[in-house]
């Protein structure tokens, strides 16, 4: 049964990429044994590159894990606490004016704040943005290196509820999370995770690399042609040029794979455990899937993140009773290719169906 189920992932595949372009890879573990890889279409469409398991894509959300476990080490080393107001950790010129002395370190993990999102999906909410292009009309987004730069689309939003009393997904707490932890370790959000969070991991794949610094084997994002034949077009213009609190690490899936592994064995972290990431802190009763700190957590344990951009499509998973990971990384998007989600669904049953 299993077998055909990798067969039918590898036919979806496959057809994904010969019939809307698909490029990414997909790949699924237990322990030291890969159960499946794929790499399909381009990382480079412009110099013909093909995806390979070297090939490294940016993240998106899925970046959250990162930036979360970065605080939590902070946590550890006794920098900052879960209980600490935000208000006496960061400075006035690196906080929302309208924050609320209650906001914890813990509400902005659990997305329990109630701080206004600079990206607010649900259109009864101030700060409602039907296309995340949008953002752009108010800040050039090749302006965005330090995540303070994002501060004037939320700062003066007012709160969408009290501290604790609900779950809202905010990526403004994530991007004030990043400022706390450049705050409270002293060094630059993207070094404080590369040595703090991905070196002790063996994530040497992975960092923080703008789009206007050459590295070599990082996929390029890419969005789909403006008329029919056009060509296809990169996302330079459409996201952050480097990442932060709230997304954006590149990452090649064999170092994801590390990260998952590490949060479910523990000890690699200061005083970061699995049932401090794994806790569920926030959801609705009864429904399939609850937050941790950073993570999604699935009823049965499994647990992971995912995230999207323009010109980026990732999920992760892990089954920590079984030691499985199932990892998909793509450099197009959610709504360019029709599908994606139907073959990372493949993919997840395959290596770890539910019960």
């Amino acid at each position: 049964m299993r077998d055909q189920q990798w067969r039918d992932v590898a036919d979806q595949a496959a057809r994904l990429e010969t019939t809307a372009d698909f490029s990414g890879i997909l790949r699924a573990t237990r322990g030291d044994e890969v159960l499946y890889e794929s790499f399909h279409g381009m990382a480079n469409r412009a110099d013909g590159i093909p995806v390979s398991r070297s090939t490294r894509f940016a993240t998106a959300s899925l970046s959250k894990m990162f930036t979360a476990v970065g605080v939590l080490d902070a946590v550890g080393r006794g920098e900052v606490d879960l209980q600490d107001a935000v208000v006496d950790v960061l400075p006035p010129d690196r906080r929302p004016t309208t924050l609320l002395p209650g906001v914890t370190v813990h509400h902005l993990l659990s997305h329990t704040s109630g701080i206004a999102d600079y990206f607010e999906e649900d259109e009864d909410l101030p700060g409602f943005r039907e296309n995340y292009d949008e953002i752009w009309d108010r800040l050039p987004n090749y302006s965005v290196r330090d995540y303070a730069a994002l501060l004037p689309l939320f700062a003066d939003l007012p709160p969408v509820c009290p501290p604790g009393t609900a779950y809202h997904y905010s990526n403004a707490g994530y991007v004030l999370l990043g400022l706390l932890l450049q705050e409270v370790s002293g060094t630059p959000f993207p070094e404080a995770v590369t040595t703090r969070v991905f070196a002790p991991a063996g994530m040497t794949a992975s960092g923080y690399f703008a789009f206007d610094e050459v590295y070599p084997d990082i996929a390029q994002g890419y969005l789909p042609p403006l008329h029919p034949g056009g060509p296809w077009r990169t996302n330079i213009y459409s996201v952050h040029p480097a990442g932060g609190g709230d997304g954006g690490a590149v990452v090649s899936a064999p170092d994801v794979e590390r990260f998952l592994r590490a949060v479910h064995r523990g000890g690699v972290w200061r005083g970061v455990t699995p049932e401090l990431v794994l806790t569920r802190r926030a959801g609705e009763e009864g429904q399939r899937w609850a937050v941790g700190y950073g993570v999604d957590i699935r009823e049965d344990g499994v647990f992971g993140k995912d995230g999207g951009d323009p010109g980026v499509a990732t999920i992760s998973r892990c089954q920590p009773g079984t030691d499985t990971t199932a990892v998909l990384l793509a450099n197009v998007d959610w709504d360019t290719v029709d599908g994606i989600g139907d073959l990372a669904n493949a993919l997840i049953d395959a290596a770890m169906p539910e019960a």
